[in-house]
């Protein structure tokens, strides 16, 4: 050994020493040690270590041997998979905001979009209409295709992972515009290749939301049709249905139709049972569903946890007046005579149309939040009855007005469920979970108008205020339906639990703590009780704080080219 030094240079002599000295390499880059670790399994918690290396989960189970550069101690608190914010409405806050504050927060690590419509394919005139329409969040399209959109997403730096859906009626729309019109074989064929195309960028399938126009238009066959092209990329359909109300079983089966003629799964938006007098049909709506699975069919749903719906004005008219689009409907709201018509029929149960404002059972049970007309803004938060009584207008003459005056939809939230039925539907098997809102800040330009208090409270809500306090579900199992489950819903691979070499989408959080913080009168407020959030490997919440960090990447499904085996498209 010795003869070895001697003939070794000075500078390699000195390096030798100095490596002899100094620590060893940090063996990982982020460590969580102590936690109760759910896999996402729905199986018990265990305490014990994960490590991450990169993006991966490189440990999981007892003490993690080695160092890290990072460590986070989790004794006592609960460490999981990353939340899936089955519909979201992320698409243009995270434009505006790439943080996704409001669900970061909770442990949001991915945002699927696409519910009806997309932010992608879009033609020129779509591109038009869209800017025209923006309301308070403003920005130029700079893509036209799906795919390009969630680039264009995660190029400008967002802090959760995003996907999305083709939205039926944004197909419809590229071929047919916003009239009340079938296809020919010819427009439904290059529907059909538009939707083949947006799987090929990655796409999770079809989404749509039949209670609105122009979505209302598309008759069974015509959604057959397109949700087969998603079939055979390995993608699912997902649809908020023609009717969660007077109609609910009645489109439950079309849904179930639809997977079954097409081949591909299918999930239910928001499963709920609008108005009083459809509290009762939840039993029969449940017993839909487990039949369907019985016979093979993965038939699931989602759900928001609130007994407070959140949409539009255009939720309160009939379809045939929107038909056309935004523009033509506010032109005809015009007319005297197709305004008395809308009052009678605002008035009446919807035939052939989901009557909202019906349901809700008066106008004191309607409260406008999103308003575009800054003269307007002032009425934010106030019931319909009275915005009416300040005018000295019924109700119905108020809503035309409001749509007029504002030159949108308004966003509306309307009081149409059942707290018993809700707290019953947290504990279904197959029920996975969404806010069905944007990803808010509590800052800037969010504070303009009112969210539905389900942006910031929705996952929190589940996790705080249902499993906790009311015992609806087990902690292991509401985690396996905030993660695994839609994760394989999806078919997202090396996502949706903790475990070797699966992506580090990760949540450390305070099961004794978390809670909802948002109200209906005071919406912007975060929830409470997250500590910690890991997206692909990178902690973006850090003792309950945003760290600027935005790692989030684009969640490609099934039919994406870009896989090894050239994606699943037959």
């Amino acid at each position: 050994m010795a003869f070895r030094i001697r003939r070794m240079s000075a500078s390699l002599l000195l390096a030798a020493l100095i490596g002899a000295s100094a620590p060893p390499a940090a063996e990982y880059d982020l460590l969580i040690r102590g936690g109760t670790l759910y896999d996402g399994s729905g199986a018990p918690g265990v305490v014990g270590d994960i490590a991450v290396k990169g993006d991966r989960i490189v440990h999981l189970g007892g003490k993690a041997p080695g160092t890290a550069k990072e460590t986070i101690d989790a004794q006592g608190l609960a460490v999981a998979p990353g939340f899936i914010n089955m519909l979201s409405w992320a698409n243009d806050s995270l434009i505006e905001d790439g943080r996704a504050q409001s669900d970061i927060r909770q442990g949001v690590t991915l945002e699927v979009m696409g519910e009806g419509t997309s932010s992608g394919p879009l033609n020129p005139q779509m591109k038009k209409l869209v800017v025209e329409r923006q309301g308070d969040i403003k920005y130029p399209i700079t893509w036209t295709t799906l795919g390009e959109y969630l680039d264009f997403l995660t190029k400008k730096g967002v802090s959760t992972n995003v996907a999305s859906f083709v939205g039926a009626a944004t197909v419809r729309e590229n071929v047919l515009g916003e009239d009340d019109v079938d296809p020919t074989p010819a427009q439904l064929a290059e529907m059909r290749r538009i939707v083949r195309t947006a799987m090929q960028e990655g796409a999770m399938g079809v989404g749509s939301s039949l209670i609105y126009a122009p979505a209302s238009y598309a008759e069974t066959p015509e959604l057959i049709a397109l949700v087969s092209e998603a079939a055979q990329c390995g993608g699912m359909y997902i649809s908020h249905m023609r009717s969660e109300g007077d109609r609910l079983i009645e489109a439950i089966d079309e849904l179930i139709e639809i997977s079954r003629a097409s081949g591909a799964p299918a999930e239910i938006y928001h499963l709920k049972q609008a108005g009083q007098d459809n509290w009762g049909k939840l039993d029969a709506a449940i017993a839909r569903i487990e039949d369907a699975r019985k016979q093979g069919l993965r038939i699931t749903a989602d759900m928001y946890p609130y007994a407070i719906a959140g949409t539009g004005l255009d939720a309160a008219m009939p379809t045939w007046v929107q038909a056309g689009g935004l523009e033509t409907w506010i032109e005809r709201l015009r007319d005297p005579k197709i305004r008395a018509r809308v009052i009678a029929e605002m008035k009446a149960p919807g035939e052939g149309w989901e009557n909202l404002y019906r349901a809700a059972g008066g106008a004191e049970n309607l409260i406008v939040v999103g308003f575009k007309n800054p003269a307007l803004k002032p009425l934010t938060g106030k019931t319909l009855a009275e915005v009416a009584a300040m005018r000295g207008k019924s109700p119905e003459d108020t809503a035309i007005d409001l749509v007029i005056e504002d030159g949108s939809r308004v966003g509306t939230l309307y009081r149409l469920m059942s707290e018993d039925n809700v707290r019953r539907q947290i504990g279904l098997p197959w029920m996975s979970f969404g806010s069905d809102e944007e990803a808010a800040a509590t800052e800037g330009v969010f504070l303009k108008y009112n969210n539905h208090p389900r942006a910031y409270g929705t996952f929190a809500r589940v996790l705080g205020h249902y499993v906790r306090d009311q015992k609806a579900a087990t902690l292991p199992d509401a985690i396996r339906r905030l993660s695994a489950l839609p994760a394989e819903n999806l078919g997202l691979k090396q996502r949706g639990r903790l475990a070797r070499d699966y992506l580090a989408d990760i949540v450390v959080f305070d099961p004794a703590t978390i809670a909802d913080r948002a109200t209906v009168a005071k919406p912007a407020q975060y929830a409470t009780g997250m500590r910690h959030v890991i997206v692909n490997g990178v902690p973006v919440l850090r003792d309950g704080e945003h760290t600027g960090a935005k790692p989030g990447r684009v969640v490609r499904g099934a039919g994406w080219t870009g896989w090894p085996d050239g994606g699943r498209c037959k």
